[in-house]
């Protein structure tokens, strides 16, 4: 079974969210890569490199220059004459993508899977992860996007895939590229922070927020997470949403504050191997989840603690 896994990036370098489809695509069969971009030898080279990686098809052309998703679905769907199926990471980049490439090939796409039961046949979240779907599909041809927390990232190292261009870039002229405003920030991005601090509706401000938060994550190290109730009020900014309409996170460390635990928060961290909560109400559902609890106010316990470290 030969397996395409969508390679995202940022025009230099291959972001971590693929390596985890990669360990996906592997439990698959062969793995080809797909880099799509305009000016990508860089990312190319790097992609080959990648441990398990039998092929990189490299798409050099303006017309995918932003990934926009109506330029590379078509390109996507003329490779898959020659793979059985294609994977993305469940990323807004990944969910962008999958789902034109599925309707163009008339397919089922098969959402966020957690493990690779067999060649037809997965694992994904539903109820807000509250309960494991097993879905088998008989599609010839399969889309999947993968939930990048469960899985392994594959080595960066030890790879020696071979490179091939693909050609016939082509723009649709149906969508244009107008201009992007990404947030740029010191501390790491959240989906690839080993540490996490989030705050939660309990801070009551905007200056609170950053006044609590951001001394205690700058002394761990640590990127800076809110929950939805903190993002809608304002305290935090939208790329730092953290739940199921918000980014899905898996850090070895996870410091939850003034957070009650929502389930649509926790379905976003709860597979942090380590999580920490700070709340003043003892019943706040974020305990039954943590593996360590303080109950107490937030605005002394966090200052005491970044204190001492």
């Amino acid at each position: 079974m030969k397996t395409l896994v969508w390679v995202e990036h940022d025009g230099k370098a291959v972001k971590d969210a693929t390596l985890a489809v990669v360990t996906a695509a592997s439990q698959l069969g062969e793995v080809h890569l797909i880099v799509a971009g305009h000016g990508v030898d860089t990312v190319a080279a790097e992609a080959a490199k990648i441990a398990g990686v039998g092929k990189v098809h490299v798409a050099d052309d303006v017309a995918y220059a932003h990934a926009l998703a109506e330029n590379v679905a078509p390109m996507i769907v003329q490779l898959m004459g020659d793979h059985d199926a294609v994977l993305f990471p469940a990323t807004s980049g990944g969910k962008n993508i999958a789902p034109r490439v599925a309707a163009l090939l008339d397919v089922m796409q098969i959402s966020d899977i957690l493990s690779v039961e067999s060649e037809d046949t997965f694992t994904r979240p539903i109820y807000a992860g509250n309960a494991i779907a097993t879905v088998q599909t008989k599609d010839a041809k399969k889309v999947i996007t993968v939930r990048g927390t469960a899985f392994e990232k594959a080595a960066t190292e030890g790879g020696s895939g071979t490179i091939e261009a693909v050609s016939g870039g082509s723009e649709a002229g149906v969508s244009t590229y107008v201009g992007s405003e990404i947030a740029k920030s010191e501390r790491p991005e959240l989906t690839s922070a080993k540490i996490i601090v989030s705050g939660g509706r309990a801070l009551a401000s905007s200056e609170q927020f950053h006044a609590v938060i951001d001394p205690l994550a700058d002394k761990l190290g640590a990127g800076v997470g809110a929950s939805r109730a903190a993002v809608d009020a304002g305290y935090a900014p939208n790329d730092y949403q953290v739940g199921q309409t918000g980014k899905i996170v898996a850090p070895e460390v996870y410091v939850a504050i003034g957070i009650s635990g929502a389930i649509q928060h926790l379905a976003g961290m709860k597979d942090s191997k380590t999580i920490i909560a700070i709340n003043k109400d003892e019943d706040a559902p974020i305990f039954q989840v943590a593996d360590i609890g303080l109950v107490g106010d937030l605005f002394k316990i966090v200052p005491e603690l970044t204190e001492k470290l």
